[in-house]
């Protein structure tokens, strides 16, 4: 989405209006009408009722959940990744029965009122509170998490009216659905991933945390840890020679790969892609590894090895992932984007056969060329390399296995 279409997005929300979140860009995904929660009226309410269907919910951070005294309800299915509800809750005062439009819109306002306390709000209620990860996207990609940042990124308060869409025979609309009913009201769309995006360019989200000269047997590097001030996790950056001053640097991002980079695993070429481009920045006269903390394509140690078992039984790395609920690469560089523009480098020479990795980079407003980073093909790893070159479209320009 443009920048222009996004502050579109923020426009109508600070007017007052609504717009249509969408989690992904995929056609399964569902949406929901959303708008700022300090200005709901009667009529938005019964426009979520008559049109979105679903049910009415106000979505609010952890700190104000608190502030309300509002308990969360545990999931009988276990812990829930996609969002986290509270009982059910009434505004104390000004409402009759609570569930006519005009006393749900009274409880979201009190909700969303800076100066009520929990002495404002009954239990049981008429409207759902869903509760945002402190945050908000850059956390977790969920409901809450995107209505509560789209406010915010507009420089409304933490805090929206939203209720998913379904269509007229009760199933919740899915992609193609959700653009029509975006046309047919005029209303904005976004998806969750552009709030995402315009964090990451709008925002600082990283901080030095320490640095210290870091000798090699092959040369003299120089480490400075960052800090993501969001959700606390560490990122290396190695350095060699003058970096910065907007002075181009040959970069290499690397996700974190404990099985390859430390214990030289036979499943993957990280390890020596690594080595390989120590090796290469050590020769030049300037530039940086980007060691991000992002270990199995995103999907963490433990379902790593889960996925290992699952190629041990004939799936390839995308379908392992596939089978553990996980798309094929969770991988975002939003991050290493935010380091290397704390480092102050210029042209980036990326070290990488990955055109997704290029792309994403170019997204976040970073110059970008690309330098291949192949790997000979030897026994073990043949077939990873063909898989990452066919179904993730990995650059490759022999794949003719070695001896």
């Amino acid at each position: 989405m443009s920048t222009q279409q996004l502050d579109e997005v923020f426009a109508a929300l600070e007017a007052g209006g609504m717009v249509v979140m969408v989690a992904e860009e995929r056609a399964d995904a569902e949406g929901d009408l959303v708008m700022a929660a300090g200005k709901v009226t009667p009529d938005h309410v019964n426009f979520m009722v008559r049109y979105g269907r679903g049910i009415v919910s106000v979505a609010l951070d952890e700190k104000r959940m608190r502030e309300l005294a509002i308990p969360t309800v545990p999931s009988s299915g276990g812990e829930d990744v996609t969002e986290q509800m509270g009982a059910l809750v009434e505004a104390r005062d000004g409402v009759t029965t609570g569930i006519s439009a005009a006393d749900r819109a009274r409880t979201i306002a009190v909700i969303a009122s800076e100066r009520s306390t929990s002495r404002d709000i009954v239990m049981p209620g008429h409207v759902l509170p869903l509760m945002a990860l402190s945050g908000g996207v850059m956390v977790r990609i969920g409901r809450a998490e995107g209505a509560v940042d789209v406010a915010r990124c507009a420089g409304l308060p933490p805090c929206a009216a939203l209720c998913a869409i379904l269509n007229d025979d009760g199933q919740a609309a899915r992609l193609e659905d959700l653009r029509k009913f975006a046309a047919l009201h005029k209303l904005p769309m976004f998806f969750i991933k552009d709030i995402v995006s315009h964090r990451l360019t709008s925002e600082i989200l990283v901080q030095r945390a320490s640095e210290a000269p870091f000798p090699t047997p092959a040369g003299e590097l120089r480490a400075v840890i960052f800090s993501n001030i969001v959700d606390g996790r560490e990122h290396l950056a190695l350095l060699k020679g003058d970096v910065g001053g907007g002075r181009p640097a040959l970069v290499r991002l690397h996700s974190e790969c404990l099985t390859g980079d430390v214990f030289d695993s036979s499943r993957c070429d990280c390890g020596e892609q690594l080595a390989r481009s120590i090796d290469l920045i050590l020769k030049s006269e300037a530039g940086a590894i980007i060691y991000l903390h992002q270990e199995g394509r995103g999907i963490g140690l433990g379902n790593k090895i889960r996925a290992y078992a699952l190629q041990d039984r004939g799936l390839d790395t995308v379908q392992a992932n596939h089978e553990l609920g996980f798309k094929s690469d969770l991988r975002d560089y939003g991050i290493g984007a935010q380091i290397l523009r704390d480092l102050g480098v210029g042209e980036v020479r990326l070290l990488t056969n990955n055109p997704h990795k290029i792309e994403s980079l170019r997204q976040y407003g970073v110059t970008v060329t690309r330098v291949p980073l192949e790997v000979k093909p030897h026994d073990g790893i043949i077939d990873y390399l063909r898989t990452k070159k066919e179904k993730l479209g990995h650059l490759f320009s022999n794949l003719e296995q070695g001896t």
